[in-house]
């Protein structure tokens, strides 16, 4: 029997390669790509914003472009050494550190060691340091002297969902990138990219559903559509969204929203003793109708 391919899961499988792949923060891929054209490449770069929304994804894109056998390049070939084991994860050049496990001053000062060396065969080592809040009072002062003047030959990429929780020393040593979350639309037209080439049906409807339950998150919504091909036997309803994940369905948010617009209390109240009884999340249900009313006040 041919042994069959292993399973991977959407959000790996979709992960972007290119900067032109990145979805909903032309803002940062064009002044990185700029600034690779330019050679005015920094040495320590902070990317922020909520869950889901491609930091650490940039921050490999960004690796890449600069360790490219090709480059340094804006368009990394996918194809060299360099590229395929930043790909792969396990380029020797390229380090990636989780800031919540990793948070202590010992481990800076192994870091602090370890930039001494030259990089093993590529053009720079990279350390990418992902939710670097989390690291202590003195793992930060330890590092501000390396960041400040690293060797020439390394670079910093920083990733963080709380920037506020970083010392201003540090953000002020590095060039910081915010990306945004992602809108309904831009979301919605990943999962119809995905759907057709996953060749599986799906309602207009459910997809909304699916974008709203995924908060601006493009890791949780293709995290969710995961769960929705397996779940679903063939075409993806919006009631199947609402099974599986517990959304509030459109005519629940439409029928509270025209209690409101009327002046109708008693409305208001049936429907929220309605999802009460449904057992749906009610942070996901206010969220809903804020979306709802957001939506209604800019079609006006």
């Amino acid at each position: 029997m041919k042994p069959s391919k292993p399973y991977q899961a959407l959000a790996r499988k979709w992960r972007p390669q290119q900067f032109k792949d990145v979805l909903g923060q032309d803002h940062v891929t064009r002044t990185l790509a700029n600034a690779i054209r330019l050679d005015r490449i920094g040495h320590a770069y902070l990317f922020t914003g909520p869950r889901g929304i491609g930091k650490t994804t940039l921050a490999r894109i960004l690796a890449k472009a600069i360790n490219c056998a090709e480059g340094p390049t804006a368009e990394p070939c996918d194809k060299c050494s360099s590229c395929l084991g930043i790909i792969a994860g396990n380029s020797l050049d390229v380090i990636e550190i989780d800031g919540a496990s990793n948070r202590g001053i010992n481990e800076i000062r192994e870091l602090r060691e370890n930039v001494k060396f030259a990089p093993t065969s590529s053009r720079c080592k990279l350390y990418i340091i992902d939710e670097v809040h989390m690291l202590t009072k003195e793992a930060f002062n330890a590092l501000l002297k390396t960041l400040e003047e690293p060797p020439p030959a390394v670079k910093f990429i920083f990733a963080t969902t709380d920037p506020h929780k970083l010392p201003a020393t540090i953000i002020s040593r590095c060039q910081r990138f915010d990306l945004r979350k992602l809108s309904d639309g831009e979301l919605v037209a990943r999962f119809k990219a995905i759907l057709e080439d996953e060749k599986r049906e799906y309602e207009e409807e459910a997809l909304g559903l699916l974008a709203g339950f995924a908060g601006g998150s493009m890791r949780d919504g293709e995290s969710f559509l995961d769960q929705l091909l397996v779940y679903c036997d063939q075409k993806i309803t919006a009631g199947d969204v609402v099974d599986l994940l517990g959304a509030v369905p459109v005519e629940v948010i439409n029928s509270v929203s025209d209690s409101i617009l009327a002046a109708d209390p008693a409305g208001v109240l049936k429907t929220a003793e309605n999802v009460f009884e449904k057992g749906w999340d009610l942070n996901q249900f206010i969220a809903a109708l804020v979306s709802h009313f957001h939506n209604l006040l800019f079609s006006l």
